[in-house]
């Protein structure tokens, strides 16, 4: 495995790096050093001049909203800021003009935040319907087998928390098409893709999406947004108003109930300023690597490693879950290794600094493009050990 410009560089930015093998990123991320010095410039201002330096403060904001739709390929009138990625989806489920029957369609190995906020409909009439996945790989034709004339909505995650499987451009648009032609809006949780792999969202003509940025954008907890197509604007109901709702959201003394013209209604009241400071710098540092709606060097190095990690796991035994071919992988590696206890496994290797999860009764990594083979290789050989023992 050789390092590349790309990864040596955001390995600079990885203070994490001098001291774990951090194979989590589909967790929670660790922050680059431009991110801490972000948030820590944040606390600096606000600790010893309280409000004076807001202005700034909001026009940073706005600077940020914008490479975000620079991210994605939109307009930034079309994006929100969210405290996480239920919050958008929720902003959808409770906010859509439902009638009762109606339905939404989703997979069954969805994070729950993509299937809790539809299920919580069901008081109102609306039901979810479930597609069942064999070997973390859906199956398109079922996707659609299960939709009917009062389906309302597709929910799907672009990238599958537990199989890694990722959906490729060409699927999605595929998947939006026959969506629309069929009158269906499509709502898209992007967390485990978003920020390395290439999204246009006016492209893909998507409808609704949501993600935060703690996982693969590098950023803090607390942080993320939620996309909507203007043209949707007024379809959804807003929900959780305040002062910054409004069309004059600085006049308070004069009370007239406009929504704002921007997705930014959704924003409320007031937004956290650290933490999307935060995000802005590491969503910076990734934009400045080279991530685009059209490319991602970021994305290559990460396929790149999914690739080798794979291969040489094989050569220990390890079973691979998920999708073998590289255009429907991501950063996740979910696999087993017969005869080992993987919950002990996982035990070990948090004890020895390698960071990793434990899911549906598999293990999971998920490493960023700075990641290395020294990574890799702690990893590799503690597993060779408890074979060893296992013997």
């Amino acid at each position: 495995m050789i390092e590349s410009t790309v990864s040596q560089q955001l390995r600079e930015q990885m203070p994490v790096a001098k001291t774990l093998a951090y194979l989590d990123h589909a967790a929670v991320a660790p922050l680059p050093k431009v991110t801490a010095e972000s948030m820590q410039s944040w606390l600096d201002e606000a600790t010893s001049q309280g409000d004076l330096c807001w202005p700034q403060w909001a026009k940073r904001v706005e600077v940020i909203r914008g490479n975000v739709a620079k991210l994605i390929g939109s307009n930034a009138d079309e994006i929100a800021f969210t405290p996480n990625t239920s919050t958008g989806i929720n902003y959808v489920a409770e906010g859509f003009p439902w009638n009762d029957g109606e339905n939404i369609v989703t997979f069954a190995n969805e994070f729950p935040t993509n299937l809790y906020p539809w299920m919580n409909l069901q008081s109102r009439g609306v039901t979810t319907r479930t597609v069942e996945i064999e070997q973390g790989i859906p199956d398109l034709n079922r996707l659609f087998d299960c939709c009917d004339q009062r389906t309302r909505v597709i929910s799907l995650s672009w990238v599958s928390y537990s199989s890694g499987y990722r959906f490729t451009k060409e699927q999605l648009q595929s998947i939006v098409e026959e969506a629309h032609q069929r009158g269906i809006y499509v709502m898209l949780d992007a967390i485990q893709g978003l920020g390395i792999f290439p999204l246009d969202v006016t492209d893909l003509k998507i409808d609704f999406l949501a993600a935060d940025g703690h996982k693969w954008m590098l950023g803090p907890e607390g942080a993320g947004i939620f996309y909507m197509r203007k043209q949707h604007l007024d379809l959804l109901r807003p929900l959780m108003v305040g002062w910054n709702s409004v069309a004059s959201p600085f006049n308070f003394s004069k009370i007239d109930w406009k929504p704002r013209q921007q997705a930014a209604r959704y924003e409320g009241g007031s937004q956290n300023m650290v933490g999307i400071h935060g995000f802005g710098a590491s969503l910076e540092l990734l934009q400045e690597l080279g991530v685009s709606p059209t490319k991602s060097p970021v994305a290559d190095e990460i396929l790149n490693y999914t690739r080798c990690a794979q291969e040489q796991l094989n050569e220990l035994g390890a079973e691979i879950y998920g999708s073998p071919l590289t255009t429907q992988q991501s950063g996740i590696t979910s696999f087993t290794i017969p005869n080992v206890d993987l919950a002990h496994l996982r035990s070990q290797c948090m004890k020895s600094g390698i960071i990793l999860s434990h899911r549906d009764g598999r293990l999971r990594i998920s490493p960023h493009a700075y990641n290395n083979q020294d990574d890799l290789n702690r990893l590799l050989n503690l597993i060779r050990t408890m074979l060893r023992q296992a013997d």
